[in-house]
């Protein structure tokens, strides 16, 4: 299975709680980095649905790459 970064624009605990509701309904493994703005994700889902997903959160995201 591949682990995957993102960075998402979080500021708060709030924000790293709104993308842990959303990573939890995919039902994959995440790390959050708030300090970083960072988020990994353990999963063999497409990429293109990791971010469509990341940004459900209203937060900016981009896809850094492999980790």
């Amino acid at each position: 299975m591949a682990t995957h970064q993102f960075f998402v624009d979080m500021t708060c605990e709030g924000c790293s709680g709104a993308v842990t509701r959303v990573l939890k309904k995919l039902d994959v493994k995440f790390d959050i980095d708030l300090p970083n703005k960072k988020v990994f994700i353990e999963s063999d889902k497409d990429t293109d649905v990791l971010l469509e997903t990341l940004k459900k959160t209203g937060k900016a995201v981009t896809y850094i790459g492999p980790k």
